[in-house]
């Protein structure tokens, strides 16, 4: 059963960051949505990576039986890593910054309920890691991590 509801949230987070995006003219180049929780330098190898890319994945089910009498009460942790590179490092931090920002407004914009018995409070945390070597030469990551609170009979 957890598996069913970390794969429904995931493709609910998935939805609504598509339909965000289409409104969204924070960066140059359209930002394809991956639903896979795969590394940024696997990606590379197997030669599957685009750049910019939001990958969508769950990191975390969590049935804490929040609400008695039923089957599943708690929340899913979904994450979206943003995946940004250039050849030059000038600017790949601002730019990895612009998307991150229009990703986080999505999120606070689609606050509510979410149908299916998920509900999201609009809170997120967003983590950034260091220029590494790969992609275009240089490649930085985003971590953008929210919860969402599940409530299935």
């Amino acid at each position: 059963m957890s598996t069913q509801i970390g794969r429904a949230a995931r493709t609910k987070l998935v939805e609504v960051l598509t339909a965000g995006m289409a409104g969204v003219s924070a960066w140059p180049a359209p930002l394809p949505v991956v639903v896979e929780n795969v590394a940024a330098d696997i990606a590379e190898k197997s030669g599957g990576a685009q750049y910019p890319a939001a990958v969508v994945y769950c990191e975390k089910v969590s049935n804490d039986l929040r609400e008695k009498f039923r089957s599943f009460s708690g929340t899913v942790q979904l994450a979206v890593e943003i995946r940004h590179s250039q050849d030059r490092l000038e600017g790949v931090e601002d730019a990895l910054e612009q998307i991150t920002d229009a990703v986080a407004g999505i999120l606070s914009a689609s606050r509510g309920d979410w149908g299916s018995g998920m509900f999201y409070s609009g809170a997120y945390e967003v983590s950034y890691g260091s220029v590494k070597r790969g992609g275009r030469n240089f490649l930085q990551t985003a971590k953008v991590s929210c919860e969402v609170g599940v409530g299935v009979n």
